[in-house]
């Protein structure tokens, strides 16, 4: 095989892994939703529902990366707010 052709090869197998990266994420983000929505139902706050949220996120985090990469990480989000990285419009959810 040439190394084009494995370079192909590579590409191909990395775009694959993509895909299965952005359905999986996908998956996860219904079953999020999913949860989040049945505690709204239950009476708890939306506010709750974030902070609860971001404590399980980062302490996931910190369990596989450690300390130092999540802390680095989170100083990346200011900038990451303020580009509307993780604000959503009602075109974006259709």
């Amino acid at each position: 095989m040439t190394t084009e052709a494995s370079a192909q090869v590579a590409d191909e197998a990395g775009a694959d892994d993509l895909a299965t990266i952005k359905e999986k994420k996908k998956l996860a983000l219904s079953y999020i939703c999913e949860a989040w929505d049945e505690a709204l139902a239950e009476g708890i706050d939306s506010e709750i529902l974030a902070h609860a949220a971001l404590f399980t996120a980062l302490c996931d985090l910190i369990a596989t990366y450690g300390e130092e990469p999540v802390a680095e990480l989170a100083m990346t989000l200011p900038q990451r707010i303020r580009d509307l990285e993780f604000t959503v419009t009602e075109r974006d959810i259709q």
